[in-house]
């Protein structure tokens, strides 16, 4: 017998989506023109328009229109941001990830992996049928979806692999290095001039820098917070959420330590992916507004699994009912079928 196919429109995938989006946006609204596209040694003035990367938006605006580009690819990110009509904003977000990671001069592993995880949940964006991606989804309605339910399923599926196998990479290069493994790699990051901890840090970190056991263990809980992150798909449940708690602050550490914020924000968005139970849903107090209901509205709350049938009004016109969550899953969303 199949399993019933996990909704994959939730909110879940929609902070993932909200994440990712800010992550570029940040970079492309604080940095500038002449920062983000210039000459790179051996490579040539970005953005390089060769191969697949002419297709990236950078290269199809006029070159002296960057600029000018660059603000109305910020504009789309916001409203990608925002949640709006998620499969209308699919597409685009796939397309300025790209073009975003091919086509500037200081493109990071944050802007790589924004480009793979956008294209991935674009499969899952096109077949949403709500206003905004933090709604739940009237229930019923993924019954009369069930291909775009089972792509969009796909797409999460995809994704979540995609991350696991970063950071088993990402663990598994660093151990024939002789500075990770005895344990002092971190000293030299610590000690760099470019990725050094800010002044303000530099009291809390200095001692532990000095201490021995503080190095090594700055050096390896990253590895084993990595392969643990890696084997994630394989261990229960209650293991995911304390691996995403770590995933988390490692990043945030990360950030704070080497300012590499729109890296931070696209693998915590990666891991929310990675962590939640597909179909998962958390429960958020939105703004009526965006909830699409008014202010008196009463909102039915409705067992899982129940066959409630909807009036014809248009899907995503309308306040979703709240099905109650059943105990030991908290938030799980019907599945198809």
């Amino acid at each position: 017998m199949l399993r019933p196919i996990p909704v994959p429109w939730t909110n879940v995938y929609g902070l993932a989506r909200t994440l990712l989006a800010l992550g570029t946006l940040g970079t492309m609204a604080f940095s500038g023109t002449g920062t983000l596209f210039r000459p790179v040694a051996t490579q040539g003035q970005y953005p390089i328009c060769e191969g697949v990367m002419r297709a990236g938006v950078f290269c199809v605006a006029p070159g002296n229109h960057l600029t000018a580009t660059r603000w109305l690819c910020v504009l789309v990110l916001l409203v990608v941001a925002s949640g709006w009509r998620p499969r209308w904003t699919a597409l685009p977000h796939a397309w300025l990830s790209f073009s975003f990671f091919s086509g500037i001069a200081i493109a990071d592993g944050g802007d790589q992996i924004t480009a793979a995880l956008s294209s991935l949940l674009a499969l899952v964006a096109l077949g949403d049928p709500r206003r905004w991606h933090w709604q739940r989804l009237r229930q019923g309605a993924a019954s009369r979806r069930r291909a775009a339910a089972l792509v969009g399923a796909t797409g999460l599926v995809l994704a979540r692999v995609q991350m696991s196998f970063l950071y088993f990479q990402s663990c598994v290069a660093k151990l024939p290095h002789a500075e990770w493994a005895d344990g002092t790699a971190m000293w030299y990051w610590g000690h760099s001039i470019a990725f050094g901890a800010p002044g303000p840090l530099q009291p809390l970190v200095d001692p532990v820098f000095a201490s021995p056991w503080g190095v090594a263990l700055l050096t390896w809980t990253p590895l084993a917070i990595e392969i643990g992150l890696a084997a994630c798909l394989l261990l229960a449940q209650r293991w995911r959420w304390r691996l995403l708690g770590a995933g988390v602050v490692f990043h945030l550490s990360i950030a704070a330590m080497m300012g590499l914020w729109s890296f931070a924000l696209a693998m915590i968005g990666g891991l929310v992916v990675l962590c939640f139970p597909l179909g998962s849903h958390l429960d958020v107090a939105l703004p009526w507004v965006l909830r699409g209901g008014s202010r008196s509205e009463a909102v039915a709350d409705l067992p899982p699994g129940t066959d409630h049938r909807v009036d014809p009004a248009p899907e995503d016109d309308r306040t979703p009912p709240r099905p109650s969550s059943s105990p030991g899953s908290p938030g799980l969303s019907t599945p198809v079928g």
